[in-house]
């Protein structure tokens, strides 16, 4: 059987079970399960006979994600951004949507002096590497509750060469609910400040993509979400905004004057974050933002 013939079978048989993007998903199976550099070199292997140990390498790969095992699981990793992002089921695969939380924070920290960037919710790390190594001067501080989540972005930030060891590290994790990780502790060990010190630094940018799904789709989404996301990191309480609700209570006096917060939520929520805006007096709601898709995806604030 040849690399072509193997291909085409793959697909239909994904496409039997259900599988999104079934040759696309095909091709990347396949090139990884051969050692490929990238699937590319599918295309110039297609007459090429495909020996009984190769046969037997794929096999598990191809039932794996006919059984909707997320892809990204498969192979082992995502990139986002550029930066290569280990994928397991500790935390939620990162999307491309995603990336632009990234964009939004760079833009608006153009021309800040060393910044302190907050991601809450951190999961595999993904956000709060692309900071780290994209925006000038940045310290960032990454949380989540999760300390399965937290294990799996450190090593994603030691693979990304921004290992919490070393000196003058640019990202640090603390375990915690929300912004309550962000401890006077914490913020000293990054800027290198006294715990007690009347000058530590307040946050220059949140961002967070919290748990928004709400609970009511529960057993409803697709099945790579529902079989193998951690749940802890998909609903958000009734309407799926508890957890957004709770974090900007607590943002009250954590934040630089003019900071920005920046939230990815659900594409029918923005309005109603912003008309519970008056909620957070010490916040101005300052709009919601599509994705390259076209969809309603994120919302801001800024500190007053």
């Amino acid at each position: 059987m040849t690399v072509l013939e193997i291909l085409n079978r793959t697909k239909v048989f994904f496409e039997k079970k259900g599988v999104p993007d079934a040759r696309l998903d095909a091709e990347y199976i396949i090139s990884h399960g051969l050692g490929m550099k990238n699937r590319m070199d599918l295309y110039l292997n297609f007459e090429k006979p495909l020996t009984a140990a190769e046969l037997d390498t794929l096999r598990p790969l191809v039932a794996r994600r006919a059984n909707r095992e997320p892809l990204q699981h498969i192979i082992g990793d995502t990139s986002f951004r550029g930066h290569i992002i280990k994928c397991d089921t500790r935390a939620l695969v990162p999307r491309p949507e995603t990336e632009e939380l990234v964009d939004m924070a760079k833009k608006s920290l153009e021309g800040v002096a060393a910044p302190f960037v907050v991601e809450v919710g951190t999961g595999t790390g993904a956000i709060a590497i692309a900071c780290a190594k994209e925006i000038e001067g940045a310290k960032v501080l990454a949380t989540d509750i999760s300390e399965d989540a937290l294990a799996l972005a450190r090593e994603n930030a030691e693979a990304n060469g921004l290992g919490e060891s070393t000196e003058g590290a640019s990202l640090t994790f603390a375990q915690g609910d929300l912004l309550d990780a962000v401890t006077g502790d914490i913020v000293a060990k990054i800027v290198g400040a006294s715990a007690s010190s009347a000058t530590l630094p307040k946050i220059s940018c949140l961002i967070a993509n919290l748990p928004y799904i709400p609970d009511s789709e529960k057993g409803k989404l697709q099945p790579e979400v529902d079989k193998f996301d951690p749940e802890l990191a998909l609903y958000g309480g009734p309407d799926g905004l508890t957890l957004v609700r709770k974090m900007l209570q607590q943002t009250e006096g954590k934040l630089n004057a003019g900071a920005p917060i920046f939230l990815e939520i659900g594409s029918e929520q923005a309005p109603m974050l912003e008309a519970e805006a008056d909620n957070y007096p010490w916040l101005e709601f300052t709009g919601s933002h599509k994705d390259f898709c076209g969809n309603i995806r994120f919302v801001s604030y800024k500190a007053k």
